[in-house]
């Protein structure tokens, strides 16, 4: 309760600056109502972080999920949420996909969709090295939805979702660890919980390694994508179909 009494408050004041800021316009120097601006900017990402914090928390809580691995897990506090975004924003800035992905405060990555996400994430050494989400659908649909429709995914299945913000903190060649207790993860989430198909984007080189885990189809075919000047695909992936290959090298069946 007090989480949400802070919520409010900070709603609350930043109701307060809005009406500052209209009402006294006409006689405030220009330089003024600019930082008055600036600090309303400051507090509705504030105020969008903790909505953020709180529903995303409460919506991995709500969650199937099986403790097989002892250093994968699904975000359960804000210190592993914000540990999380750190990392996003971290690997996007090293690999230059700031543009395509921005951060919403500077240092932390994160959006609308982690609300209704389940957010993985991979400790080596006690530090969170990799992290993956697997987004539910909702009345926000899925980040892909910017750049065309997955209605005809939605009149085929009941509940579809979307695998995106695949970060690993050191990515080598191949097959890594990283890369297997992710793809673990979202399969527990996938076979523990009401999903019946993923949808992910991935560049069109990674098409052989994704294959290898079965039940993945190619849904859609591009050019680009976004301000990713390379071909990409948005694959179908249903890890009930999974390979003999993914049950004894991942799930060591």
């Amino acid at each position: 309760m007090a989480y949400i009494n802070k919520n409010i408050s900070l709603n609350q004041l930043q109701e307060i600056i809005k009406s500052d800021i209209s009402t006294k316009q006409a006689y405030l120097p220009d330089s003024f109502i600019s930082l008055q601006k600036h600090a309303l900017e400051i507090f509705q990402k504030r105020t969008f972080l903790e909505s953020v914090l709180e529903d995303t928390i409460s919506f991995n809580r709500k969650l199937s999920w099986e403790d097989k691995y002892k250093n994968l897990s699904l975000v359960k506090s804000a210190e592993e949420l914000i540990e999380v975004f750190k990392l996003r924003s971290d690997v996007f800035t090293e690999i230059n996909y700031q543009d395509e992905f921005p951060d919403t405060i500077e240092g932390l990555n994160f959006d609308i969709y982690d609300k209704t996400s389940a957010v993985i994430y991979y400790k080596n050494n006690k530090e969170v090295s990799a992290t993956i989400r697997l987004i539910f659908d909702s009345e926000n649909k899925f980040p892909s939805e910017n750049k065309f429709t997955f209605d005809d995914m939605r009149n085929k299945y009941n509940c579809i979702g979307e695998i995106s913000r695949n970060i690993v903190k050191n990515r080598g060649q191949g097959l890594n660890l990283e890369f297997k207790y992710l793809m673990c993860g979202i399969y527990n989430v996938f076979m523990n919980n009401d999903i019946d198909i993923a949808l992910s984007g991935i560049r069109q080189e990674h098409l052989k390694l994704f294959k290898k885990l079965g039940g993945v189809e190619i849904y859609k075919e591009l050019e680009s994508y976004g301000s990713l000047e390379t071909p990409c695909l948005i694959i179908s992936y249903d890890p009930s179909n999974a390979s003999n290959f993914f049950k004894k090298v991942f799930l060591e069946e």
